[in-house]
């Protein structure tokens, strides 16, 4: 395993994922940016969007996935996240037709009920992958289609960077951080029975450094990935 103290340049004092959301929540959409996961959904070719009949949004949070998704034809819509005020601000923008407070490696939801499962920057958050994609796969359908949103190890290895906010007290915290390699992602997957069939990475480009010019030293690095899995031949 790849242990995230051994890149850490910051020293954030560090707390749980549950713990961490509840206490960003009122400014995380101000500093969680659109070209990290959001232009890496614009740039896949595979999924059919606005054919899903039903999508799981696994680590749903404040809801910008499912606002996304619903954008582009998705129409029903389960979210599920393991923290409750992340969980009040998806259902005050009413993206999701249902929403669960659970781990999303243990949801409780039906199995087979979902044709499109999706998740986006949770990964670094799992101290495992394994049970996050053996759950995707229990929850999807025979020919559904599962889509990761990743945290690049790569850029969390350059930077020593882990995913952190600003509290109201104006302190650094960062929240729990895994490094998980991408050969990591594609022997999860394919161990829990996933094909892949399409994976893209983003790189720090002139987007990014309109909203983030002090990352300049960082330009062409990887920052975050996509992977598109099918369950089934």
């Amino acid at each position: 395993m790849v242990w995230f103290a051994d890149f850490d340049t910051r020293g954030y004092r560090m707390v749980d994922v549950r713990t961490g959301y509840g206490q960003w929540v009122s400014t995380y959409e101000e500093t969680v940016e659109d070209v990290m996961d959001l232009a890496l959904l614009d740039r896949l070719t595979e999924p059919s969007w606005e054919t899903a009949r039903r999508a799981v949004d696994l680590g749903c949070g404040t809801g910008r996935t499912a606002a996304w998704l619903r954008r582009h034809g998705v129409t029903a819509i389960d979210g599920v996240d393991l923290t409750p005020e992340m969980l009040a601000v998806a259902r005050s923008k009413g993206g999701h037709d249902r929403l669960f407070e659970a781990d999303v490696t243990a949801t409780g939801l039906d199995g087979g009920a979902y044709d499109l499962v999706i998740a986006s920057l949770i990964d670094e958050h799992l101290a495992d992958l394994t049970p996050f994609y053996a759950e995707a796969w229990r929850l999807a359908e025979p020919g559904a289609l599962c889509v990761i949103v990743a945290f690049h190890p790569h850029f969390i290895m350059a930077s020593g960077m882990p995913t952190h906010f600003t509290s109201a007290s104006g302190e650094p915290i960062a929240i729990t951080t895994h490094v998980h390699l991408l050969s990591d992602h594609v022997m999860a997957g394919v161990t829990s029975g996933w094909r892949l069939v399409e994976m893209r990475e983003g790189v720090i480009d002139d987007r990014w450094l309109a909203v983030k010019p002090k990352w300049e030293r960082y330009r062409n690095h990887p920052i975050s990935a996509v992977l598109v899995w099918r369950k089934g031949a």
